[in-house]
């Protein structure tokens, strides 16, 4: 039997006992090799909840659907971006499936909108709710007992982009609260390759943005305090393509934000 790697578009990838992946073929600049769909299932289980439908795909959701064999006790999302949510209508079509997301927008059937540290029960899964805004206001990420669904707040490889709702204080929190509750677990990200431990994943993360500060706090130094976003992107991100600049502002808004809502320091 061959065993699969990431990437494998539209083939099913077993991770953990109890977490499969289908891989959206969406690559891109902001989704890396493409969408990761997480397939949930308990081993004494044929029902099973999926995580994040992916893009309006109709081949990437019928692939869900053979690989559920439509028996989709409940879909989660961990948050609005299109590349996650885009094929919530089809899969509700070809499975009647029940959706779940922190954003009301998002629901389909019988339901409510996901609420922090709530449990999560479908499938014979215990799913918590973990609140972890930054990417955006609505991040959501799932605890499983051997792994953590980090949705875009923690990516495969590379880091993420903060979203104009997402702050950085919020983002730095959030990713405190995944090295808390993920230390020991696999980390399963909606985009890139799966770690076996969250940990030295989020310590990355952590390092990186208060690298990031540091050199934005140089560039005001250097540009001036009033500087706007997109004149520290120049200076910070030169080595960054170009095209990747808008989203690079978006966080540099955050972390200017950020800046300036810090108390002056005392001599």
């Amino acid at each position: 039997m061959v065993t699969l790697t990431h990437p494998a578009y539209g083939q099913l990838r077993v991770v953990t006992p109890s977490a499969s992946v289908l891989l959206a073929n969406n690559p891109g600049p902001m989704t890396l090799d493409g969408t990761n769909t997480w397939i949930l299932r308990s081993p004494d289980r044929t029902d099973c909840v999926v995580v994040d439908p992916g893009p309006d795909d109709a081949e990437h959701i019928a692939a869900i659907a053979r690989a559920t064999g439509g028996a989709v006790a409940l879909t989660l999302i961990t948050h609005r971006h299109p590349d996650h949510t885009g094929g919530i209508d089809e899969l509700v079509r070809l499975t009647g499936t029940p959706v779940r997301a922190m954003d009301p927008e998002f629901l389909r059937g019988e339901v409510t909108v996901l609420t922090d540290g709530e449990v999560v029960e479908a499938a014979g899964l215990r799913i918590t709710v973990l609140h972890t805004p930054g990417h955006t206001a609505d991040s959501v990420s799932f605890l499983l007992e051997d792994s953590v669904l980090s949705g875009d707040t923690i990516l495969g490889r590379g880091t993420t982009v903060l979203d104009r709702d997402g702050t950085l204080r919020d983002y730095l929190r959030s990713m405190d609260r995944l090295l808390e509750a993920g230390t020991g677990r696999a980390l399963l990200p909606a985009h890139g390759p799966d770690h076996p431990d969250v940990e030295p994943v989020a310590r990355y993360y952590i390092a990186h943005r208060q690298e990031r500060l540091a050199q934005v706090r140089a560039a005001l130094d250097e540009l001036g305090a009033d500087a706007d976003a997109m004149a520290v992107v120049r200076k910070v991100y030169v080595d960054v393509d170009e095209s990747l600049w808008p989203a690079a502002r978006s966080s540099v808004e955050s972390q200017l934000t950020y800046l300036r809502s810090e108390p002056a320091t005392q001599d």
